[in-house]
């Protein structure tokens, strides 16, 4: 019985006392159950014993108790023969083992006793251990939902920390700078590697076409006099002189033509400066 009382004290031991002290409380809680299954093993090859010893027992006291019926059996055969002395031989004979059957029925009522008690006491400690398993798992899954939830909050403070956000603040400055120091780059080398003229007159017809399409605009609202028709020259053909140009594009060449005098007047007066 020392084992069953091992077994029950390890069963009544405060689980959440076990877990508070472990540094893992899953293995420990798989642990203890695994070492509860072990010793139910034990104990109930203890319980098939008791009960071998048990069976053991009765079988001898039906022995006894049929050699004890055998000899009366012959004692009867000597007093039909008339040989009376025989007879008491064998009648002290088969008391003898009525005896040796009265001790071995006894020792087999007290065993067949103490087997249905240790068969009730495994039960109850069968149930025991499979109560502590399904106790392990809620401790268990109550372990793993305080982990996740441990882990969220320290996540969440994390975020509140005040460094991270001017860390993406200073990454974010940094960018901004790379970025106007590629565009810098990018027009110095246009300036002195590319067209500086036509990149001056592609900058003035957009200008000029910005200018034009206001004044359109204006002229649809009728906040602008409407354009006057222009009478067209005589077209007077040279023989081997270059076409004519019509008077628009005429215009946005001599218009073109005075901001880039302009522009170099300008220019030189900075440079005189």
């Amino acid at each position: 019985m020392g084992l069953f009382s091992r077994l029950a004290t390890l069963i009544k031991s405060n689980i959440n006392d076990v877990i508070s002290r472990s540094e893992d409380p899953e293995k420990m809680l798989n642990q203890i159950v695994l070492d509860m299954k072990t010793q139910l093993i034990e104990a109930k090859q203890q319980v098939a014993s008791s009960i071998a010893d048990e069976k053991r027992l009765q079988k001898q006291a039906e022995q006894e108790l049929a050699t004890a019926a055998d000899w009366e059996r012959k004692a009867m055969m000597a007093v039909r023969a008339g040989n009376e002395e025989l007879a008491k031989e064998g009648l002290l004979r088969k008391k003898e083992h009525d005896t040796m059957a009265t001790t071995y029925q006894t020792e087999w009522q007290k065993q067949k006793t103490q087997v249905e008690q240790l068969k009730r006491a495994l039960r109850m400690l069968n149930d025991k251990i499979e109560e502590a398993s399904r106790k392990k798992n809620v401790l268990i899954a109550r372990k793993k939902r305080a982990e996740a939830q441990k882990s969220i909050q320290e996540t969440m403070h994390g975020l509140k920390d005040q460094s991270a956000f001017e860390t993406f603040d200073r990454m974010a400055q940094k960018i901004d700078q790379i970025e106007a120091e590629a565009e810098a780059q990018e027009e110095v080398q246009e300036e002195y590697t590319g067209d500086v003229l036509a990149s001056k007159f592609a900058s003035l017809e957009k200008k000029s076409d910005a200018e034009g399409d206001l004044l359109a605009l204006k002229r649809k609202m009728g906040l602008a006099p409407p354009e006057e028709a222009k009478p067209e020259p005589p077209k007077a053909r040279v023989e081997g002189a270059a076409p004519s140009v019509p008077a628009s594009e005429a215009d946005d060449l001599a218009r073109a033509l005075e901001e880039l005098e302009r522009e170099h007047e300008e220019e030189k007066k900075r440079a005189a400066k």
